[in-house]
Order: structure tokens, then C-alpha cells, then sequence
């Protein structure tokens, strides 16, 4: 069994080093003489020295010249080889125990992929509020984050991959998609727990309040048009680190 690790990054010289330094030792912890694995991060058109970084780190880089999750993360898939895909958010960080979750989800054979709750060191309580009823949503529809995906290979492919059609949410949309193509084939989409995906609370420190709260309610509110434009995601698209 191969896994291609995913990590799209923009901008992220502060936090690629430890993204990639947590898959390699996720993965050494979790030696397996059947697996092996590569580490691909995806350059979405960065301006720092994101690209540099990652390849001293270990992994391999590839470009996606237009700044967009959804193609980022579709040119990783593009450039993998694996039969197994893992997308990691380059602010987060893989744990030993969730990867040893993974590859036990893997080896059983009875999922098309799964998602992961998360946990947030150093966010406020309204964050942590934020972040506990998404865990709710998450939990009950088995909606990935995007912080993390992660799905066999051939399943992403017949699905489409990440819709390129929008700026945000596209892992729900991948979520629903996998839950089809695995309910015909009786697989099922799962949301692991044990072991929770930490990732950075940094929008919650560089972002107030009323900020967060009016992009979730433009988004809410707005799906049609704010999803599909870049320039209504300031939060995720404007560079801010």
C-alpha cells in the first residue's frame, strides 16, 4: 500500500517545517514493512519562501500557479502516487496515534476515507465554542475538515477530486461525493476521534472578532455568491500571516 501525503500551502514559511517534520515522524512511528509514502506540497503561487523550505524539509513540490484550495489540493492528487491520498492543511500537524488510525482504517478495508475532529491549542473560549459545534456538524453529516482528508485514490479520481468551482467548503462537497461512491460499493466515510488533528489557531489572533463572525454569516447567508468568489473570502485568500 502507498499513501501520498498532500499539503497545500500559500504563504506558509512560519508553519510548513513543522507540517512536514509531523508527517515524517507520524510516519516513522508507524513503520510498516507493506507501506510506503511520499510527502507533496503543492506551491499555490506563494510570495515567501514556503516552496524552499519544504524541499529542504523532505518533501517533494509541485506549483499551482492560480491561488485556490480546491486546485491546489487537485494538483497534489495530480502528482501522487499513491493509492491512498492524504490532504493536511500546512497549519496543522499529524499525530502518531491519528496516522496509526489511518493505516488501521486502511488495512480493515471497510471505508472509502475519513476526516478527523481537531483540536486547537491557544484559541479564545468563542473559538473553541466556534470549533466545538462544527465537531457537532462534522460528527453528524461525516463532513471532512479540510484541514484534513483522506480517501483512496481511485475513489477521488472517479468523484472528480475538489470542485474547482469553489473557494471554500469544497471539502464538504468532496465528503458527499466519497459518501456516494463508497454507499454503492459499501464502504463507509468516516470521522476518526481518538486521536484529534491539531492546527493553528492563528485566524482566531489575526482576525477580531466581528471579522470572523461577519465572513461565517456572509457565508451562511450568502452561499451562492460568497463560496464562488475569492474576493468575499478575505480570511482565506488574503495572505494574512
Amino acid at each position: 500500500m502507498r499513501l501520498s501525503i498532500i499539503i497545500p500551502a500559500f504563504n506558509e514559511e512560519q508553519l510548513i517545517e513543522q507540517c512536514v517534520q509531523s508527517v515524517f515522524n507520524s510516519l516513522a512511528a508507524n513503520k510498516d514493512p507493506d507501506l510506503t509514502s511520499e510527502i507533496i506540497v503543492v506551491d499555490n503561487n506563494s510570495t515567501d519562501r514556503s516552496a524552499d523550505l519544504a524541499r529542504k524539509a523532505g518533501a517533494k513540490v509541485v506549483f499551482e500557479p492560480i491561488n485556490q484550495i480546491g486546485r491546489a489540493r487537485n494538483a497534489g492528487a495530480a502528482a501522487a502516487t499513491g493509492d491512498w491520498l492524504l490532504f493536511v492543511d500546512a497549519d496543522s500537524q499529524l499525530n502518531t496515534g491519528m496516522v496509526a488510525d489511518i493505516l488501521q482504517m486502511i488495512k480493515e478495508g471497510r471505508n472509502v476515507g475519513c476526516g478527523s475532529i481537531m483540536r486547537m491549542p491557544g484559541a479564545p473560549r468563542w473559538g473553541n465554542a466556534i470549533l466545538h459545534t462544527w465537531t457537532g456538524v462534522s460528527l453528524l453529516f461525516r463532513w471532512a475538515s479540510g484541514a484534513l482528508v483522506v480517501c483512496r485514490a481511485d475513489a477521488f479520481r472517479d468523484v472528480g477530486g475538489f470542485s474547482q468551482k469553489l473557494y471554500v467548503a469544497d471539502e464538504i462537497k468532496l465528503s458527499q461525493l466519497l459518501k456516494k461512491w463508497g454507499k454503492k460499493r459499501g464502504l463507509k466515510f468516516s470521522i476518526l476521534t481518538k486521536h484529534p488533528l491539531q492546527t493553528s489557531s492563528r485566524k482566531l489572533q489575526l482576525y477580531s472578532r466581528r471579522e470572523i463572525i461577519g465572513q461565517f454569516f456572509q457565508l451562511l447567508l450568502n452561499p451562492s455568491q460568497a463560496w464562488h468568489d475569492k474576493k468575499k473570502l478575505p480570511m482565506w485568500y488574503d495572505g494574512r500571516r
